[in-house]
């Protein structure tokens, strides 16, 4: 009834730049929040950045100053500019969304996830 769809991963190189794109459709009401995690290989999934309706964005320390998180209301879609990439930065990387539906129910939803790999 709802879906969120990633796109954007791929392969860069270290330094490099690259957007992903994460897209709400469905039975949507409101958007509460939408934020990106990721999870490395052997590690556990962790918070990237998270844009609250009506407040300010939070990143982890990891990211700050290197990673934008942005969202467009009108197309339901959050983005999340990765700049100065670098080899840890390799992980998948979750959408993640705080969503009302139509009959005011309140649910998490998950992207598929989408691979980012930064090469050496």
């Amino acid at each position: 009834q709802v879906q969120l769809v990633e796109s954007g991963g791929g392969l860069v190189q270290a330094g490099g730049s690259l957007t992903l794109s994460c897209a709400a459709s469905g039975r949507i009401f409101s958007i509460n929040s939408m934020a990106w995690y990721r999870q490395a290989p052997g590690k556990q999934r962790e918070l990237v950045a998270r844009l609250i309706s009506g407040s300010s964005a939070n990143y982890a320390d990891s990211v700050k100053g290197r990673f934008t998180i942005s969202r467009d209301n009108a197309k339901n879609t959050v983005y999340l500019q990765m700049n100065s990439l670098n080899p840890e930065d390799t992980a998948v990387y979750y959408c993640n969304a705080e969503i009302v539906d139509l009959l005011r129910r309140n649910f998490d939803y998950w992207g598929q996830g989408t691979q980012l790999t930064v090469s050496s």
